[in-house]
């Protein structure tokens, strides 16, 4: 791809085992020769202004919004205060520990002196593992127990971040395998303890669910900025280098495991067989045309995101731009986005989801048109493509909560973990057709003609959005209860 700008020609050379010629190569400094971020001369953008602007409107818009909502009765009993505690002590430390890892972890590979193929296929490998063990995550939860699941995955999650001080390629594969598999268990295993503890165990009400869920989602947000931040300070500014911020997940996620093993208790659920699952998701997938839609475009919209995960570090570092910094602008892009979520459909504007899904597809398809010019070969300009980058994030922060939403109201309870099985899997297959294809790719054009191809399956996206809207227009079930009801919970 040309926005890498490839390895040095005497390091193109198969790669045996993982690392060159066998031997351990130093690290070459970062291409641009400033680490300081991206060209000052060409614009007035920084990553480091930019996250300061995104923060601070997020913050306004918070402040603005907590002024207008009363507290609820929730946030007064002190029962479900600790509760909710003991829950986000965990929660927050594993998230966290998840964050810390995402900036560095292409920049890694290519330290290590991978080709640009052989990156791909790792990020191939570890979107191969998340469907697999996606499929079977939660009845693996039910069975092994939910606070073991929680456990195993630190555990799990830390013998990955320890297969990243290899050079040796096979074990960065096993690696990545162990990352699907956490990943998996991130998103089955918490929220369903969380879930089972409040309603069985505390006998709390139902109804304050979704205000746990709401204020993690902005928590984990602000994890996430503040996650690229410190990846930065021991990558770069201590000069640790870029296996540095898994080294410094470890010591997170054995708290995570030791705080859970202390103050969580354990609780099981009925299994329903994996075949019934998937059977009872397929049905209700094929008898209505809303779900379908639905499908449609999360597969889409998410594989493009997928793509855009493993592309926006070589489109940038090349320019000397912070890694850790650029990813904590993108979190707060995305923190800003959800804000406006709900700033939009609070009982002053009362916007719908469905017309914010539809303006993120469109934020997301002029921002992959400005990318196919900015990462043009012969005219890169590093500038647009952060800007357009940013404008990704702040779609996704409207896309998340808007989908989860809809997803609430056309997929019933019983067939949900069916019909997400069924999204998941074209999702991922879509993501790692595209990185098969960059496998193949002439580096010099490569990315510029990805960005197109993801351009295209933008406007399919639009185009089932449409489709969706002109279905659902009439259906007042689809749209925002009362601006006093529940609050929604939007996915993490």
């Amino acid at each position: 791809m040309a926005a890498a700008g490839g390895l040095p020609g005497s390091r193109k050379q198969a790669v045996r085992g993982g690392h060159a010629a066998g031997t351990r190569v130093e690290p070459e400094p970062e291409l641009g020769g400033r680490p300081g971020g991206l060209e000052p001369d060409v614009s007035g953008v920084s990553p480091q202004t930019g996250t300061a602007g995104l923060l601070a409107s997020c913050l306004g818009l918070e402040l603005s919004r907590c002024r207008a909502k009363p507290p609820g009765r929730a946030c007064s009993n002190p029962s479900f205060l600790q509760f909710q505690l003991d829950f986000y002590q965990v929660y927050f430390l594993a998230l966290a520990a998840d964050w810390l890892q995402a900036p560095y972890l292409y920049k890694l590979y290519q330290h290590y002196h991978f080709l640009e193929g052989q990156i791909a296929i790792l990020y191939v490998c570890g979107l191969a593992s998340t469907v697999l063990f996606g499929l079977v995550a939660s009845s693996l939860v039910d069975w092994l127990g939910r606070k073991k699941s929680c456990v195993l995955f630190s555990l799990i999650y830390s013998l990955c971040c320890l297969t990243k001080l290899s050079q040796d390629y096979f074990v960065l594969l096993v690696g990545r395998a162990l990352g699907g598999l956490s990943t998996a268990l991130l998103f089955s295993a918490f929220e369903a303890w969380y879930i089972h503890e409040h309603v069985e165990r505390h006998d709390f009400p139902a109804e304050w669910i979704p205000a746990t869920f709401a204020r993690a989602a902005f928590w984990n947000h602000a994890l996430a900025v503040v996650a690229g931040v410190a990846a930065e300070a021991v990558a770069s500014w201590m000069g640790l280098g870029p296996v540095a911020p898994f080294v410094a997940a470890i010591p997170l996620l054995a708290l995570a495991g030791v705080l859970a093993l202390r103050n969580w208790g354990e609780n099981y659920d009925r299994q329903r067989a994996f075949s019934r699952t998937c059977a009872g998701g397929l049905r209700c997938l094929l008898s209505d045309r809303r779900v379908l839609l639905l499908g449609t475009i999360q597969a889409l919209f998410e594989s493009v995101i997928f793509i855009f995960v493993f592309l926006w570090t070589p489109v940038l570092d090349p320019h000397g731009a912070p890694l850790g910094i650029v990813f904590s602008s993108f979190m707060a892009a995305s923190l800003l986005g959800s804000s406006l979520y709900r700033i939009a459909t609070s009982k002053r504007y009362h916007l719908q989801p469905m017309h914010l899904l539809s303006l993120a597809v469109l934020i997301v398809v002029f921002s992959l048109f400005m990318l196919t010019f900015s990462t043009s070969p012969s005219q890169e300009s590093p500038v647009e493509s952060f800007i357009a980058f940013l404008l990704i994030e702040l779609a996704c922060g409207l896309y998340f909560p808007s989908m989860s939403f809809l997803r609430r109201k056309v997929i019933p309870e019983t067939e949900q973990a069916g019909v997400l099985n069924w999204f998941r899997v074209p999702l991922h297959l879509l993501a790692c057709l595209g990185l098969l294809v960059l496998h193949d790719s002439d580096r010099k054009t490569g990315t510029r003609n990805m960005f197109s191809i993801c351009s295209a399956v933008m406007v399919m996206a639009l185009l089932a959005v449409v489709g969706l809207f002109t279905v659902v227009r009439h259906d007042a079930e689809l749209r925002v209860p009362s601006p006093t009801g529940e609050p929604y919970a939007p996915e993490l």
